[in-house]
């Protein structure tokens, strides 16, 4: 059946404007005003911001870590994004050393097969760069629409990769068209310190922010922007905590060089008092990079604002309180990393940052939707609102005011890290291609109504702002 969405206020990178949307076989067929509703549903948007779907381009769902498995599958984690907002999500895949990377790539098919709500994509660890993997890595782009790399620099003895794995995986999505991720801690340091922690018997949870400092972050970023520039590629880097990580990555666009950077809602709003709290509460807020000093907030949301951030992921990776994070009561280094993020991370860039006027409008959809699906081969398709792209719609009560709990939030967690937070601003209705998974705040989606996509190569040309009447689908 078409839909007409009607009398809202339509949001993008570049335009607000009030327009009546016509949605025809899951996409906008135009945009205008007065449409003929017969035999339409007619969606009445009075009052609301239409925004194009939200992306999040970094999702751990069902993962494996520390002994355990992240709580949140593709049906929960999927279900959770789009009450936030989010209807398309990019989810990490786990690979083996000395496995065929198709391998992972077949586990992590099978972990989403009917369970997604909302649209997925893949992106891929790349662990070890040898004449295997080199030779697989133009059927994953090619065939399986892969088109981004994560190489961790921390984590030793279970993800890390040497620098020369990173800067040979720079030069292969140089020639290929890929995008390289890095999570830039200085992990070798890092294992230092913390084995340095717990022979003194320092075990509570602040000693994971304690061995994780500002510095081994800022110096890992800016080995990785080093890099990228010698080898003439592209790079982003995923959840800059600090100001350290994002002067390096301003410092090196300045020079010239094609990097990005991707915030989180955590380290927008939290700080690394919360690591603190008594009773192994401080379990609760541990993930990395981990939470920060207070003053962080401010340089990073500067960044936001001036663009020397680029995008907002939520670094979804949730774990229960009990059962979970308590295996590392007595050592903090075995308490599961990441927190239950996915949904919330649209709601709180909007209130902390267009309420509070640290950003603008246009700015919110950039981070959270448009420039992730430019840097991630989804552009045109996802990511704006033009005629013939995909009907990923949010309409978006910018006035209604909520408190997070964990009481009404839809992900698996027994806990939210925002408890207690009221926020501005929440979805009311969310549709994927056309179809609701949320109306009226009440999920009427279906497990595997979500599709795989398959995404383009990076295009530098394309990760640029475009003026609206330049769109092409």
């Amino acid at each position: 059946m078409k839909k007409v969405i009607k009398n809202g206020v339509i949001v993008t990178a570049t335009d607000t404007y009030q327009a009546d949307l016509l949605i025809e076989n899951g996409k906008i067929s135009s945009i205008g005003q007065n449409f003929n509703e017969t035999g339409a549903e007619v969606v009445d948007a009075n009052g609301c911001y239409v925004f194009p779907g939200g992306i999040d381009p970094h999702t751990h769902l069902e993962m494996p870590f520390g002994g355990t498995v992240s709580k949140d599958d593709f049906e929960t984690g999927t279900i959770a994004a789009a009450f936030g907002g989010t209807t398309t999500v990019i989810d990490f895949c786990l690979t083996n050393k000395g496995e065929p990377l198709k391998h992972a790539l077949q586990t992590w098919h099978a972990k989403s097969k009917d369970k997604a709500v909302i649209d997925y994509g893949f992106h891929l660890m790349i662990g070890e760069m040898n004449e295997d993997v080199l030779e697989e890595l133009p059927t994953i782009i090619n065939e399986e629409g892969i088109t981004s790399f994560k190489v961790f620099m921390a984590y030793k003895n279970v993800f890390q990769a040497d620098d020369g794995t990173l800067f040979k995986t720079l030069l292969a999505a140089k020639e290929l068209g890929g995008l390289v991720m890095v999570h830039a801690e200085n992990g070798d340091v890092i294992d230092y310190l913390v084995k340095q922690a717990l022979a003194e018997g320092k075990t509570d949870p602040i000693y994971h922010a304690l061995t994780r400092p500002p510095e081994v972050e800022g110096e890992a970023t800016g080995r990785a922007a080093e890099l990228t520039g010698l080898a003439n590629s592209q790079l982003y880097v995923v959840h800059v905590s600090c100001a350290e990580a994002a002067k390096k990555i301003a410092e090196a666009r300045r020079r010239g060089f094609d990097v990005w950077g991707e915030t989180c809602p955590q380290y927008l709003v939290l700080d690394k008092s919360y690591l603190e709290k008594p009773d192994f509460e401080g379990a609760k807020y541990v993930w990395s990079p981990p939470l920060r000093d207070k003053w962080h907030q401010d340089e990073l949301w500067n960044a936001l604002r001036t663009g020397d951030l680029q995008t907002l992921g939520s670094d979804q990776c949730s774990f229960d309180f009990k059962g979970q994070k308590d295996l590392g009561k007595g050592d903090f280094s075995k308490i599961p990393n990441g927190g239950p993020i996915i949904e919330d991370r649209v709601s709180i860039l909007y209130s902390e940052g267009v309420k509070k006027g640290r950003i603008t409008l246009n700015q919110f959809v950039d981070i959270t939707s448009t420039r992730i699906a430019k840097l991630f081969g989804l552009y045109p398709k996802k990511g704006t609102i033009a005629v013939g792209t995909d009907a990923d719609i949010v309409i978006f009560d910018p006035n209604v005011e909520r408190t997070i709990s964990a009481e009404t939030h839809h992900m698996a967690a027994d806990y939210n890290p925002f408890e207690g937070m009221k926020v501005t601003g929440e979805p009311v209705s969310v549709l994927s291609r056309g179809e609701f998974v949320i109306q009226n705040k009440q999920f009427v989606g279906k497990l595997g109504q979500g599709k795989y996509l398959k995404r383009a190569k990076y295009n530098l040309s394309q990760t640029e702002p475009t003026k609206s009447d330049e769109l092409t689908i």
